[in-house]
């Protein structure tokens, strides 16, 4: 039984009109994505699309109520560095002096800019 197809092996109507992509449409996204097709590379992805624009359809049917969302199929977890102020002495804090110094104009120790908007 392919996707989209009752229990005799006939298309249902309702499915067929829900999501039906014509060889327009194919000729259509060839073209976005650039790539060159044939009238019969058309006609067979007529079929290979909506078949799986079909299996989408039967996904949105499925009942996932109580099923948490996912984001992976494994188990992830960040690797994260401990947050550890003044780690380097070259970059981390209590540098502020030393880096103003630089500035053309320190103001409260803060870099004064030019003001830009009245």
């Amino acid at each position: 039984m392919r996707c989209g197809e009752g229990a005799s092996g006939a298309a249902s109507p309702d499915k067929a009109t829900d999501m039906a992509i014509d060889q327009a449409t194919v000729r259509k996204i060839a073209s976005l994505a650039r790539i060159a097709i044939t009238d019969d590379e058309a006609a067979a992805m007529e079929g290979e699309l909506n078949g799986i624009l079909g299996w989408v359809e039967q996904l949105g049917e499925v009942d996932v109520t109580g099923v948490e969302p996912m984001t992976a199929v494994i188990p992830n977890t960040l690797r994260l560095r401990d947050d550890v102020v003044d780690a380097d002495p070259l970059t981390g804090g209590n540098r502020r002096d030393d880096i103003l110094a630089n500035a053309p104009e320190p103001q409260h120790g803060f870099f004064g800019v030019p003001k830009v908007i009245e």
